[in-house]
């Protein structure tokens, strides 16, 4: 990412400072799991409230530390501490990242503060950064979503760079603005570069590929009948099938470890200028917990990523799949060009 020139940095520090202001006088109306202890920690969450905060809610009862929980879009967080730490403070402890991408960014730009080799140890060297700055705590793989009514399996593509191709242009749902996606995206300007990440956003785009606010909208769509198949993770189609094992509808994951199945993690990272910091590794630890792993796994139907806990249900082994493997620090690197690319396809208009 190029260095801001001076103008450009004064306006942000501008910017800034207002945001800083706005951010104390959210904090204050942030929901909070209160335990009257005096001890607390303030976490910044891209994860939806009804699936993180049941854990935040443990981890208060548990340990009585009040956890004061903010929520948004993982890319706008990143976005908003980047922000925060230029003007020189942030309230925010935790960041907890739905994307990888967003927690690479906040990396990159020196937000985060390193982790102790015995949290890091708690799971595999590729699901936690190289540097030490943040750990994964599950993982979902990206899947082609399918209508069995409508496609069989030997119609299927062999690659997600198929999918803009016949007989399959038009018909291949995907979710732009959802962080998923994007990191997919980066993903895959990793591996294929931006000519070619860019070539294929822009014919997702001109063939009319069907678009939805995120992977929940594409799986009730194929579901329907309403698009045939979608790009989404595995996970929402799994709770689909738990509530009703007659779903016309199955998960295709692309073989020979094509970046169209690649592996994502939502990860933990705790800021460097953390104001609560022994808090904020207790709560770290709670999530890599086998009780709050098992919850990832039994409630939201990810992989858990902690040793010695298993997927839920029929869900194969993690190890056993063949997905697509990156260095979630390269997800980071111009994260924000990331976002442009998709905007200039058209695809988010």
């Amino acid at each position: 990412m190029h260095a801001p020139t001076t103008s450009a940095r004064h306006r942000r520090l501008g910017r800034a400072a207002v945001l800083v202001a706005l951010v104390v006088a959210l904090v204050a109306a942030m929901t909070a799991c209160s335990t009257g202890s005096g001890r607390e920690v303030v976490v910044y969450s891209g994860r939806s409230t009804d699936l993180i905060k049941p854990l935040l809610d443990d981890f208060a009862a548990e340990t009585g530390i009040s956890v004061a929980f903010k929520q948004a879009d993982s890319a706008d967080l990143a976005l908003t501490l980047d922000q925060e730490l230029a003007a020189g403070a942030s309230p925010a402890d935790v960041f907890i990242s739905q994307s990888p991408g967003a927690m690479a960014f906040v990396e990159s730009q020196g937000g985060l503060g390193e982790l102790p080799a015995d949290l890091l140890d708690l799971v595999p060297e590729d699901v936690r950064s190289a540097d030490g700055t943040w750990v994964g705590l599950s993982g979902r793989v990206r899947v082609l979503v399918y209508d069995t009514d409508q496609v069989s399996e030997d119609e299927l593509p062999a690659s997600v760079f198929d999918v803009v191709d016949e007989p399959y242009a038009g018909r291949v749902a995907v979710a732009p603005s959802n962080g998923s996606f994007q990191d997919f995206v980066s993903a895959m300007r990793s591996e294929a570069g931006d000519d070619a990440t860019q070539a294929w956003l822009d014919a997702l785009d001109e063939q009319g590929a069907p678009t939805y606010a995120n992977n929940n909208a594409i799986v009730d769509a194929v579901i329907r009948g309403e698009v045939p198949m979608g790009l989404v993770n595995h996970y929402y189609l799994e709770r689909r099938k738990a509530e009703d094992p007659q779903v016309a509808a199955e998960n295709y994951i692309f073989p020979d470890a094509d970046v169209g199945s690649v592996l994502l993690v939502t990860a933990a990272g705790i800021l460097d200028t953390a104001p609560n910091r022994p808090e904020a590794e207790e709560l770290v630890r709670f999530l890599l917990s086998p009780e709050a792993q098992e919850y990832f796994a039994d409630e939201t139907l990810e992989y858990p990523l902690a040793a010695g806990v298993q997927p839920a249900g029929d869900l194969p082994p993690l190890d056993t799949l063949a997905t697509d493997r990156v260095d979630f620090g390269v997800l980071g690197d111009d994260f924000e060009t990331t976002l442009e690319m998709i905007r200039q396809s058209g695809l988010t208009d």
